[in-house]
């Protein structure tokens, strides 16, 4: 659903590297050429308001499908799939696929999405559907999440066309047109279109990335490798009710109440996957002795030390990396001011750990606050559990090298579990395995913009995306 850009708990840390100056003052090494034409498509991408309701995702459709005709891909391999993303939003997606003329290894897969999340203009400084470039930044919604890595990835592919790249496997392009909804397309894209974008593995320009701090450290960047299941139930306590003036003990919102105090305090079993071991291997040598890192040693020497694991979600930015957890978001309940409730009723968000079935945390829920609590899941989980991906090497070391080419070999590429999730659920639910590895980056934390105000992306970051997808794919589908 909804991308956590650039989310490295190595944010608040120091890398041995630094840089003399501020990344945002730093020339790109794109070409005049090419900056001009990765500027025009993000400018074009960027001022299509694709936001739940108004219905431009096939526009944007169409002008992503003209770009690839006139780059030379045939019309054929060129496809807008007009859906349904949800009551009232048609949408549609977009598929365009490289043909290699002697394919010597299955296709790659390079998901991006086209919608973003709305933003009024009475709450921004700027037009949030017009590109401004200001003070080394590139200003509007959707700069970050998802039209910088969808820039990315298209700018790249044409100027690869453009200077006579052969692939050794057929590259396909999905964009999906309702990924902060719903997740419609990419449901449809991993079953009833599976023949269209079937693949070995899967790129995700909507997961990974990096960040600096403002003086020009270098934070490190995420390979985005596993997802936790979104999943919401409904906790729903039930009563006679009565006359206000004559209260009694069983009364469903202190009941509900109670039960709320109870899930507060609850934890979950800790448990790690393999991307969750090499993030907190890393993590633990960053943070070397302070009682952070020796938390990390000691709960990735016993899995099951609970203890260790509750001192690492104490840090704020560790928080849903160690299990699963469940939150209260909304409450509802009573039916008048001079009777006593009928019906007390909460809804509970959990993120479920890959691989960890929706059923079996229900089954928990019950039994956490007993018979008098109704536990009902609403029908809206993202994506199936599916397990963390497997660390290819040849992914690996192709994020690893682009990352290293750009910013130094001292900075940290960590494996990461995104605790939110993103159109690459989907897909690891069919047995297509999805990699997070967008090159773009920010200034973060004080610096995230995705979703929120005045959302921006610094220039630099943009250019450097195009040859930094361009360095990949020369890696992973070139012969």
């Amino acid at each position: 659903m909804h991308r956590i850009a650039f989310v490295l708990a190595a944010s608040l840390l120091s890398t041995t590297a630094a840089s003399a100056a501020n990344p945002v003052t730093q020339p790109t090494k794109l070409s005049p050429e090419w900056q001009a034409k990765t500027r025009a498509l993000y400018k074009a991408v960027v001022e299509f308001p694709t936001v739940e309701g108004r219905n431009e995702n096939q526009k944007m459709a169409e002008y992503l499908a003209g770009q690839f005709r006139a780059a030379g891909w045939n019309a054929d391999d060129i496809k807008i799939l007009p859906y349904e993303g949800g009551p009232g939003n048609n949408t549609a997606a977009f598929v365009a696929r490289w043909r290699a003329d002697r394919p010597t290894a299955k296709p790659i897969l390079l998901l991006a999405h086209m919608d973003v999340v709305e933003a009024r203009r009475s709450d921004w400084q700027l037009d949030p559907f017009k590109l401004v470039e200001k003070d080394g930044y590139f200003y509007g919604r959707g700069t970050g999440d998802n039209k910088a890595g969808l820039t990315g990835v298209v700018t790249s592919l044409l100027k690869l066309r453009a200077a006579g790249f052969k692939p050794k496997r057929d590259i396909i392009v999905f964009f999906t047109g309702d990924e902060e909804t719903g997740g419609r397309g990419a449901e449809l894209g991993a079953t009833q279109w599976r023949e269209l974008i079937d693949a070995e593995f899967a790129l995700n320009s909507d997961g990974g990335g990096g960040a600096f701090t403002a003086d020009g450290r270098p934070l490190g960047y995420g390979l985005q490798t596993a997802e936790k299941t979104y999943q919401s139930y409904n906790l729903t306590v039930r009563n006679r009710g009565g006359h206000s003036s004559r209260p009694r003990p069983d009364n469903a919102i202190y009941e509900l109440a109670t039960a709320l105090k109870k899930l507060e305090a609850h934890r979950f079993t800790p448990m790690l996957n393999e991307t969750t071991r090499g993030y907190f291997a890393a993590r633990a040598k960053q943070e070397g002795n302070s009682p952070l890192g020796q938390a990390m040693r000691a709960w990735l020497a016993n899995e099951k030390d609970a203890s260790a694991a509750d001192a690492i979600e104490a840090n704020e930015l560790e928080v849903g990396l160690t299990r699963t957890r469940c939150v209260a978001t909304m409450l509802e309940g009573g039916h008048a001011d001079n009777a006593l409730p009928q019906m007390a009723r909460a809804g509970v968000n959990c993120r479920i750990m890959p691989g960890v079935q929706p059923t079996a945390v229900e089954a928990e829920l019950k039994q956490l606050f007993g018979a008098a609590v109704e536990v009902t899941p609403k029908d809206n989980y993202v994506g199936k559990p599916t397990d963390a991906s497997p660390l290819r090497p040849d992914v690996v070391k192709a994020y690893t090298d682009a990352v290293h080419a750009f910013h130094g070999p001292s900075v940290d590429v960590i494996p990461q579990m995104s605790t939110g999730a993103t159109d690459g659920l989907f897909f690891r639910a069919v047995g297509i395995p999805v990699y997070g590895v967008d090159g773009s980056w920010g200034i973060s934390p004080d610096d995230e913009r995705a979703h929120g105000l005045d959302e921006r992306m610094p220039v630099r970051a943009i250019y450097d995306n195009t040859l930094f997808w361009e360095m990949m794919l020369k890696q992973l589908a070139g012969r």
